[in-house]
């Protein structure tokens, strides 16, 4: 059988009407009985480099066997000119997580994904020590196993004080090689002793590569560092309460910070 974290990351892919955009990489995230695809708000919504999608597709798995089985599932982004995901902003400003809640009706029947819940967020910030192994799950340039649909892994380490906003922003530091594609991953960290599914903790959301705007291209390597959003801004995200179309300029605060300060 297949390890089940790799069932719970998806490729999305963003259109525009029929005309493909990019590429990237999100997770399945279940509160109660409502079911949310997660990824970052960059992919579905980025007004400085003009990106505006109207849809995202979804590949899942059709037999937890059988992985050579798949099937897009179709998403619309906009409803009668309303964002149908949900995003927020902390003390920080926005961030750059986005919640689109999936209907079941509309999943193919049979179809194997597998999901984290509130049970998988990492309570204890002080039990994350710098230099902690961390997986990244998700789709670098798109690079996958095409046969199966899976994604890939990538190793990476805590690269700042977990639980202290970096920069007094709701994200921590990994040190990690990552690529276009990866925005929206799971970053996770591995719990073999635990008693929840899955064996691991969701720590955070893959956002993007950190760079230095003062570096030397020629003489100065990239510092390969990347900026992962906590995972707790899913409790917000994901509450009954929370309102559809903060896409729209109508950014939704978040009900806590999204780590210590």
């Amino acid at each position: 059988m297949i390890e089940p974290l790799f069932l719970t990351t998806a490729r999305v892919m963003t259109f525009e009407g029929d005309r493909l955009l990019t590429g990237a990489s999100g997770f399945f995230f279940e509160r109660g009985t409502r079911l949310f695809f997660i990824t970052s708000r960059h992919v579905l919504q980025d007004a400085p480099s003009g990106h505006r999608p109207n849809r995202i597709e979804i590949e899942l798995h059709m037999d937890e066997v059988d992985l050579t089985r798949s099937s897009p599932l179709s998403i619309w982004l906009f409803e009668n000119g309303r964002s149908q995901w949900r995003q927020g902003s902390d003390s920080g400003g926005d961030i750059d997580v986005a919640a689109i809640e999936i209907d079941r009706a509309l999943l193919p029947a049979g179809a194997a994904i597998r999901c984290f819940t509130p049970a998988h967020l990492q309570r204890e910030l002080d039990q994350v020590e710098a230099g902690k192994d961390l997986l990244i799950v998700g789709f670098p340039l798109g690079f996958h196993d095409t046969m199966h649909h899976l994604p890939v892994v990538r190793h990476a380490v805590i690269a700042s004080a977990f639980g202290i906003r970096f920069q007094g922003q709701g994200y921590f530091l990994t040190d990690a090689r990552t690529h276009r594609g990866m925005s929206g991953a799971p970053v996770v960290m591995r719990d073999l002793d635990g008693d929840v599914a899955l064996r691991c903790r969701l720590l955070g959301v893959h956002s993007s590569r950190i760079d230095m705007g003062a570096r030397d291209r020629t003489l100065d390597e990239s510092l390969g560092l990347n900026a992962a959003w906590y995972a707790d801004i899913l409790l917000t995200l994901t509450d009954e309460r929370m309102p559809l179309g903060a896409g729209d300029g109508q950014v939704t605060r978040a009900a806590r910070p999204t780590s210590a300060t």
